[in-house]
């Protein structure tokens, strides 16, 4: 495990070096170095090696390991980590301080296959801040608006590694070790109301990595400044660390078994993350649809996204982990997919706003065939990896007797649809305005890209049980019961999911809609401009009837989509802020007045002491 870190850690100033030298070796170094994480994680499949990096740092030595759980998480990381530098050729090139970006995006890397691979508590709050301070230089690259979105990322980020160092230095105050072994078995036997706190610490911190409302109001703002090969490091796996965080808390160290015990502390504290989870799916699925920035559409569909995997995790049986797992990893393929689709779109046109597009599927199909595979993935449409685990999480709210929750996911599911629709519509569909008649098809590298994660999507759902055979041995070593797993699915006594009998309804379904379509006359081509909407010509220059196809649905349910949490934020900075002013003013920068405030500081000391004696 020495090597993947020194490999990542290394490559990553390497890069940074060779770049002054040139820049066709600092990116043949990125993808090596990238490349080869990819090769060294694989290799450990199925391994459970263990070591020291450093005996004593403060006093404690600072260890790796490596088992089934963060192997899963590692290999997610690395993978979308390559694909990222190989999108970043195209992108990148000839833009401001390329050297640093490169720099910075294998170091994220970096910190978060550190992260994956802690032993214990003070490794991974080492490595989780070289991944956070690293994520607020890249999504502050672009500067100007980016700097803005930066600061508001790395103020929640600091308060969050505030809150978990305070439960971190009350572990080690009691138990005297960082060690997540160790530490498992004794926090099981400590009292619930010191459990739940320390838990709750941890958990604030990742609740904010990852997303979840009330504390999401970082990402939209993030994700729409942020380059667009990061953001979908940012989407698919950065915030997951989160996610890596919460399993390790609630699996790890409090156990499954307590976790889901009836007791009335652990009870209380699973509904309020159900509750979180649900409010997480469905507010900002609606919110989505009513975006004109492609990237903010995907902003607010990742926080909504992170809703449905800590659902599935918060149940704690066999299939909701399953469900969340599985989930995990479905995002970080669609949603970078996503990404890197409308990446590939701003390449060349210049712009995310859905008003100003459309059409570009007659110039860049390959992106459009990714773009409309990540939207159903992200929908759940059949034969796509993210119907295998919506299925899953709603046979688990189904069996466990949750159908509220059942209809809210199906709900956040609707507005996934709306919002996924009006993407694939305004993008690439109606007329090719004028101005993108001469758009280009995205360069190889980016292709390369979209074509690898487009096939995944696909493959997933088809053979989900590669990845699930593994998600059942990270649960049965949690103490979970073992599931009946296929390649093609999962068997029970409740019902069986086979992708086989779909793919063939939906292969016969196709065969005869062909049949239809060669029977029938064939179709004559019109100019783009020969077409009508309710009887009237629709204008050259506009695009399609559908621009700002919602407004009549924004217009009645906004003063209802307002981020109040964002505004409450901001209405506490302003008062801090307001009060430092106050505070500033007494730094005048005049001695005499320094005087001044120190007597009257020992006035008020002498007749406190005064009125004390006095009664």
């Amino acid at each position: 495990m020495q090597i993947i870190l020194l490999t990542s850690f290394g490559g990553a100033f390497a890069t940074y070096l060779l770049a002054k030298i040139s820049s066709r070796l600092r990116d043949v170094c990125a993808v090596i170095v990238s490349g080869l994480l990819v090769v060294f994680v694989a290799l450990l499949y199925n391994k459970t090696p263990a070591a020291t990096l450093i005996p004593s740092f403060v006093g404690a030595p600072l260890t790796v390991r490596l088992n089934m759980l963060s192997w899963f998480f590692a290999i997610a990381i690395v993978v979308v980590g390559f694909l990222s530098i190989v999108f970043s050729f195209s992108y990148i090139k000839g833009k401001e301080r390329a050297d640093f970006y490169y720099l910075m995006m294998l170091l994220v890397n970096a910190g978060m296959i550190g992260i994956v691979l802690s032993a214990d508590l003070l490794t991974f709050y080492i490595f989780w801040e070289i991944m956070s301070w690293g994520a607020f230089l890249l999504i502050s690259y672009n500067r100007g608006p980016a700097l803005r979105a930066g600061m508001k990322y790395i103020v929640m980020s600091v308060i969050g590694s505030v809150v978990m160092l305070a439960g971190i230095l009350s572990l080690y105050a009691v138990y005297e070790t960082f060690v997540f072994s160790e530490l498992a078995g004794r926090i099981a036997s400590a009292s619930p109301a010191y459990s739940l706190a320390c838990a709750s610490m941890l958990c604030i911190a990742f609740a904010i990595k990852n997303a979840v409302v009330p504390l999401h109001t970082w990402l939209p703002d993030a994700h729409s400044e942020a380059p667009a090969p990061f953001s979908a490091v940012l989407s698919g796996i950065l915030i997951k660390m989160g996610t890596y965080g919460l399993i390790l808390v609630l699996y790890l160290f409090v156990g499954v078994k307590l976790f889901i015990s009836p007791t009335y502390v652990w009870r209380g504290f699973r509904f309020v993350l159900l509750v979180l989870a649900s409010i997480t799916i469905l507010v900002p699925s609606f919110i989505a649809v009513m975006q004109n920035d492609a990237k903010k559409v995907l902003a607010w569909s990742s926080i909504a996204q992170a809703g449905y995997i800590i659902l599935g995790i918060t149940f704690g049986t066999t299939l909701g982990f399953a469900a969340g797992m599985f989930h995990f990893l479905n995002h970080a393929t669609f949603k970078a997919l996503l990404f890197f689709g409308i990446g590939a779109v701003e390449y060349r046109t210049k712009t995310r706003d859905l008003n100003s597009l459309g059409g570009l599927l007659k110039r860049m199909p390959i992106t459009f065939i990714a773009v409309l595979v990540g939207t159903c993935g992200l929908i759940g449409i059949p034969l796509t990896n993210g119907f295998v685990s919506k299925w899953l999480l709603y046979k688990t709210l189904i069996l466990e007797g949750s159908p509220f929750l059942a209809f809210i996911a199906l709900i956040g599911t609707w507005g996934t649809i709306l919002y996924g629709y009006k993407l694939l519509h305004h993008v690439f569909l109606g007329q090719l305005p004028e101005k993108y008649k001469n758009v280009r098809k995205a360069p190889a590298s980016m292709q390369f890209v979209l074509i690898i994660l487009s096939l995944a999507v696909v493959v997933l759902g088809i053979l989900p049980g590669i990845p699930l055979k593994l998600i059942n041995t990270i649960a049965v070593s949690m103490g979970m019961d073992s599931m009946n797993i296929n390649i093609f699915g999962i068997a029970s006594e409740t019902g069986a999911l086979n992708t086989v009998n779909i793919l063939s309804v939906l292969a016969a379904a196709g065969i005869v809609v062909w049949i239809i379509l060669k029977a029938s006359k064939k179709s004559t081509r019109i100019s783009q401009e020969d077409n009508y909407a309710a009887g009237a010509a629709i204008p050259a220059e506009r695009y399609s009837y559908t621009v700002d196809f919602y407004n009549p649905l924004y217009r009645m349910i906004r003063r209802y989509l307002r981020d109040i949490f964002d505004e409450f934020y901001y209405w506490i900075a302003g008062r801090v802020q307001a009060f430092s002013d106050m505070v500033r003013r007494l730094y005048v920068g005049d001695v005499g007045c320094y005087a001044m405030y120190i007597l009257l500081f020992l006035s008020a000391l002498i007749l406190s002491q005064v009125w004390w004696r006095v009664w």
